[in-house]
């Protein structure tokens, strides 16, 4: 049996149908940790009660609403004894597996993007020394997600392409530090994406279009950090993804394959 632990908290999700997507995985153990008490996953001996560490969270963003029911963004960086287990962890080779919204986490700790390979901004940032415009999103695209690398274990059995509708993101994507594992042939501009930033209230348009530089066609990809495996799947918002066969089946070989590499 695998054990995954499963950080969730700082973004909402239809918590039913995404217990019921993990209970799917049946030779999978899961233990579902919201934060912030998820922040005792780091101590150093809670790392030996995993094989897998998966990221359903977005810690450190500090979504929340004003009084006049505008949403607001307050960032924060991890505490220290949460960026000293990221550096335990790595060390150690606990894998990661991280989905869809947790690539906004930890937004002003820049090393978070090293980590999981890009960044999902809520509000303009700089990211690696240069000026990002903050992300954009669509809920419901339909769209095609074709597998690049076939003979990786994460895309075992999966067909070439498959369909399924999710919410896309348009945001940096480290696409040349990164093993490619799927794309989508949905929209990748600014034109199709709505802008994070004015949907939480934090900009004001007076009617200027949104702008964002082309986005990146990765739907999934993998890399190393230290001695960890880290996937990132980029779709997974709701329940239409979670029910999606070949979705269930990419999860499922994504944390075993994680598991593989400890």
């Amino acid at each position: 049996m695998i054990r995954a632990t499963v950080l969730v908290g700082g973004h909402p999700f239809d918590t039913a149908a995404f217990g019921e997507l993990l209970s799917s995985m049946t030779e999978v153990e899961v233990s579902l940790r919201r934060w912030p008490e998820a922040e005792a996953v780091f101590a150093p001996r809670r790392l030996d009660a995993t094989d897998v560490l998966m990221l359903y969270d977005m810690p450190g963003v500090g979504l929340g609403r004003s009084g006049d029911g505008q949403m607001s963004v307050t960032p924060a960086e991890p505490p220290v004894q949460v960026q000293e287990g990221w550096d335990r962890l790595l060390h150690r080779g606990v894998p990661v597996v991280a989905l869809h919204h947790a690539l906004a986490g930890w937004p002003s700790w820049p090393r978070y993007a090293d980590i999981l390979g890009g960044r999902f901004h809520y509000r303009p940032a700089v990211l690696r020394g240069r000026q990002w415009p903050d992300s954009g999103y669509r809920h419901d695209v339909a769209q095609a997600i074709s597998v690049v690398t076939l003979s990786h274990p994460v895309c075992a059995d999966l067909p070439s392409s498959f369909e399924l509708t999710d919410e896309t993101y348009l945001c940096p994507v480290f696409d040349d530090e990164v093993t490619p594992l799927l794309v989508t042939n949905a929209p990748r501009s600014d034109h199709d994406h709505l802008s994070a930033a004015t949907a939480t209230g934090m900009v004001v348009t007076d009617g200027i279009a949104y702008s964002h530089p082309a986005g990146s066609d990765l739907a999934a990809w993998t890399h190393r950090v230290g001695n960890s495996s880290v996937t990132y799947i980029q779709p997974g918002d709701g329940p239409a993804a979670y029910s999606n066969q070949w979705y269930r089946a990419l999860l499922l070989n994504a944390v075993r394959h994680a598991a593989s590499t400890r």
